[in-house]
């Protein structure tokens, strides 16, 4: 019996940590998406939308091993990434143009939070497969315990936005650049393409750049229609 609770615990806290570490981004996209909502929805989005998560994740592990070898499919994830951060900093750009917008509504903070969560999540899902070795239960308290410590930070985080306009330009930014790394990571990228260093590191850095440059464009066609209205 105790011989198998050393390995057993060995495996539920790498579980963990790889979710803590690897949940970094996810952190970023949930703090965006409900930043613009009323503070006393705040708390109901990151809840309703960990909780969701937490079954996707949960679901998704066990398929990973499949999943992850599909050519494109790390390709259409990126662009989906991309796509949620320009929405998403389209609507939480501080500026006095988006300052006019109306407020995200809830359903929508809570569908960006799952459709950027399972996204983002495919690397780490393949590494919580490969640990968990199919136990359920493992998967399921592991992702469950983890889950509050990420929305702990999305909340500080979408605190510190509200302070600290920079942070959001920061954050869009850092989705910009995981939107591009999960296109150039993906299988059919590094066997066909095999892209170096150099061409890796800019491609990321005009995605970055690009996700402020069309959400900046996006809040300002969005606050003309309001005014059209």
């Amino acid at each position: 019996m105790l011989s198998q609770a050393g390995p057993l615990f060995f495996t539920f806290f790498s579980i963990l940590l790889i979710n803590l570490v690897l949940s970094g981004d996810n952190a970023v996209v949930i703090a965006l998406a409900v930043k613009t909502l009323p503070h006393r929805q705040r708390v109901r989005a990151l809840m309703a939308g960990a909780g969701c998560a937490v079954v996707l994740r949960v679901t998704a592990t066990f398929f990973a091993g499949r999943l992850l070898n599909v050519e494109f499919l790390k390709l259409i994830g990126g662009v989906t990434i991309l796509w949620i951060a320009v929405k998403l900093f389209g609507e939480a750009a501080p500026s006095e143009a988006a300052a006019g917008a109306a407020p995200a509504s809830f359903a929508k903070a809570i569908w960006f939070i799952l459709l950027a969560d399972i996204t983002m999540s495919l690397d780490n899902i393949l590494a919580i497969a490969q640990i968990a070795e199919g136990s359920l239960l493992l998967l399921v308290i592991g992702l469950g315990i983890s889950i509050p410590f990420v929305l702990f930070a999305s909340g500080l985080l979408a605190t510190l936005m509200d302070k600290y306009p920079l942070i959001v330009y920061l954050g869009a930014a850092l989705l910009g650049k995981v939107g591009a790394e999960m296109m150039l990571t993906d299988r059919f990228t590094t066997q066909r393409l095999s892209p170096g260093p150099l061409v890796t590191y800019t491609i990321e850095a005009i995605a970055a750049a690009g996700v402020l440059i069309a959400g900046k464009l996006l809040a300002r066609r969005q606050v003309g229609e309001l005014a059209v209205k």
